[in-house]
């Protein structure tokens, strides 16, 4: 099989330098106490109600995955920067901790953690980069691709994006993301094939620029794949679309579809529908792509364009409106103490925590509650074990039921956080009496101990 990225005997090395360091530390100083860190993010990118959660299974199948292999030993070696002791503890990580995860596909909210780490203090900081590569990744792209399939309102749409997507192993994941965001397929064959999502694509302006004649090279791939979709703007778009029609009508050629890559699509796409049910081909459909978003979707519908599909590209494989999440993984707990930072703008929650979602009577969520992680609620708890004592509980994570769940949520979301705009108020999570009272609690410890040593 294509690897992308490391190795996966390579994949101890895919960290920042300074988790190493820090681990050799903590084993200098002999502090292997248990830690929690928790994986969450202090804000929404612009535009966005919510974030659709997504990539936690992979990372909590990746941490129990790291291996230090002889030959990985002796290339870090070579950075003259660790112990021999230290190395020889590399040899023999395994991860041996609990991860509590949100279940891919929730929608997640500023501060929810995603996911929480409880091991020894060393492990969970060995996890923090790989962790929050794959949860970075897979949850923007998914939660764009959520947009774009709310905004299309049932027409399918196919991911045309690997092409301006940063990097091959973006868009391997992508198509992941994409197949629980509810996008139908993609061009890209390799994600296609491993990861579930149905493989489609129409074809090139090049295939038609090849031939001396528009006609003859719509001719030839009608013949070849019956059903296919012809592209007919590569001269002149309405001119496209009569040679269409002559071809179904007078040759009896099977074609499923037209598409529109560039001009006026709304006014295009009108006047295409006119002419093709004018010659009695309805079922013909017409889908659209070039340059398009969210927005362009919405706006395409809300005027009427008669569309039966997308293709989308560059916008959503880049997430080019906000292409990064203010991702933190930070230590919350050790030897079984709060632990917490309180820098301006960066504050965070001590202690392992839990979120609830509430109901109300008619089944629509109403908020969250974060809480600590003993508290009960009456209510639906949404960090579940991921790993237990090292071994995942989902080796194999399921695309198709986080889709399922991803929109089942969303229904049962107010209505308002379907929209492109913001809500005129955010989605509610509070944060529970203890919580508060452990963050209190921390923060006094903090402001004693730097007393004493000033």
């Amino acid at each position: 099989m294509l690897e992308l990225g490391p190795l996966e005997d390579e994949l101890g090395l895919f960290t920042d330098l300074y988790q190493l360091t820090m681990c050799q530390a903590y084993q200098a100083a002999e502090m292997n106490q248990p830690a929690v860190f928790s994986l969450f993010f202090r804000k929404l990118p612009d535009h966005r109600n919510f974030l659709l959660a997504c990539g936690q299974e992979e990372a909590a199948r990746l941490a129990t995955a790291i291996r230090f292999p002889r030959r990985q030993l002796d290339r870090l070696a070579d950075l003259e920067v660790f112990r021999d002791e230290f190395l020889r503890w590399l040899e023999a990580f395994r991860f041996s901790g609990d991860i509590h995860a949100l279940p891919e596909g929730t929608p997640v909210f500023p501060h929810e953690p995603l996911l929480e780490v409880r091991a020894p203090v060393a492990e969970a900081q060995l996890l923090e980069s790989i962790v929050m590569n794959a949860v970075n990744t897979e949850t923007l792209l998914a939660s764009k691709a959520a947009r774009i399939t709310l905004a299309a309102a049932g027409r399918p749409v196919m991911d045309f994006g690997m092409r301006r997507m940063h990097g091959m192993d973006a868009a391997l994941r992508g198509a992941r993301a994409y197949r629980v965001a509810g996008i139908s397929a993609t061009s890209n064959v390799l994600a296609g094939l491993r990861h579930g999502l149905p493989v489609q694509g129409t074809m090139a302006h090049s295939f038609i620029q090849a031939h001396d004649d528009e006609t003859q090279a719509f001719r030839l791939y009608a013949r070849l794949y019956p059903g296919t979709t012809l592209l007919v703007d590569t001269y002149d778009t309405l001119a496209g679309v009569e040679k269409v029609i002559a071809l179904v009508r007078d040759e009896g050629l099977e074609v499923g579809g037209i598409r529109l890559d560039s001009g006026d699509l709304g006014a295009l796409a009108k006047e295409s529908r006119r002419r093709l049910d004018a010659a009695g081909l309805e079922r013909v459909k017409i889908v659209a792509s070039g340059g398009l978003d969210e927005w362009k979707i919405a706006g395409l519908l809300a005027d009427g364009a008669p569309i039966d599909g997308f293709g989308v590209g560059t916008d959503m494989g880049a997430v080019a409106d906000a292409p990064s999440l203010d991702l933190a993984y930070k230590l919350t707990e050790y030897a079984g103490k709060p632990r917490l930072k309180n820098s301006p703008g960066k504050q965070l929650l001590p202690g392992a925590k839990q979120v609830w979602r509430f109901q109300d009577a008619s089944g629509h969520y109403t908020h969250d509650e974060l809480t600590r992680r003993e508290e009960q609620r009456q209510a639906t708890p949404l960090l579940l074990p991921a790993v237990t004592g090292g071994e995942p509980l989902h080796p194999t994570p399921n695309p198709d039921l986080a889709r399922e769940r991803a929109w089942e949520a969303l229904e049962h979301m107010p209505p308002e956080m379907r929209r492109l705009e913001p809500m005129d108020a955010p989605y509610p999570v509070h944060t529970s009496s203890a919580l508060s009272a452990l963050r209190r609690a921390a923060l006094a410890a903090i402001g004693t101990r730097h007393s004493r040593h000033n």
